[in-house]
């Protein structure tokens, strides 16, 4: 009998210490610092937390924000194992040869060493960042053919009507294409070496004319006519955009 009471003792306090427990009210999303939502992230609807893309604050800020160095396409040209044996043992180290480019006629390239290959990758695009250069371009080609040379390495291109796509090997075409050139052809003499490569069409492209130039140099146009064609071009874009 003693029992019997104890029992409904204790049901008694549980209930009455339930009815006077305050109700949580599940109100969606609060700000950092709420009754409701203790941390950053948490959810109103139970005790689970947030998936990362919806947490608010932290390290880092809010994620999934395009950095302004997405503008530039990148490729891996090349990757060497360098190493060197020195007392008691070997040094290994990785070289990355990187091309970036937006395209439109800007491009770099760099090379950077470090012990993990996708440091020395990140080292080589900061690097190629610091320093862009461009290509003239008219209608996807170039303006006249150009050749440059860099040690053992010879590069000739030349411009190619539409429809012929770019005619390269692996180094020169990664500079021509992320650069925004369409009808190109090219060829490679003596060392295929990707960074005298890289090198030798860069001195390739440093040589160009704009086809401007090249049409007053060649007698076909004269100044005032480039000028008046360019004048009307920036009038029927004008015309266009309204």
């Amino acid at each position: 009998m003693a029992e019997e009471v104890k029992q409904e003792n204790v049901a008694a306090e549980e209930s009455s210490s339930s009815e006077n427990k305050p109700v949580r009210q599940n109100r969606g999303y609060e700000p950092h610092g709420s009754a409701s939502a203790p941390r950053p992230g948490d959810r109103k609807s139970g005790d689970h937390k947030g998936r990362p893309s919806e947490r608010r604050g932290g390290r880092g800020g809010f994620r999934g924000a395009r950095r302004p160095e997405d503008e530039y396409l990148e490729r891996v040209v090349a990757i060497n194992r360098i190493s060197k044996t020195v007392q008691g043992g070997k040094h290994v180290r990785f070289s990355a040869l990187v091309v970036i480019g937006d395209g439109k006629g800007k491009y770099s390239f760099a090379t950077a060493k470090s012990g993990e290959v996708p440091d020395a990758i990140k080292k080589a695009l900061t690097k190629a960042r610091k320093q862009l250069f461009t290509l003239a371009l008219k209608n996807g080609t170039i303006a006249h053919d150009t050749v440059g040379v860099y040690g053992a390495t010879k590069v000739v291109i030349k411009p190619a009507p539409a429809g012929t796509g770019i005619v390269a090997g692996g180094a020169v075409r990664a500079i021509l294409e992320l650069a925004g050139a369409k009808n190109v052809v090219s060829k490679v003499y003596g060392s295929r070496t990707s960074v005298n490569v890289i090198r030798a069409t860069h001195e390739a492209l440093k040589n160009l004319k704009s086809y401007d130039r090249v049409m007053v140099l060649r007698g076909l146009k004269t100044e005032d006519q480039i000028k008046a064609m360019h004048a009307s071009e920036r009038a029927a874009k004008a015309k266009g955009d309204k």
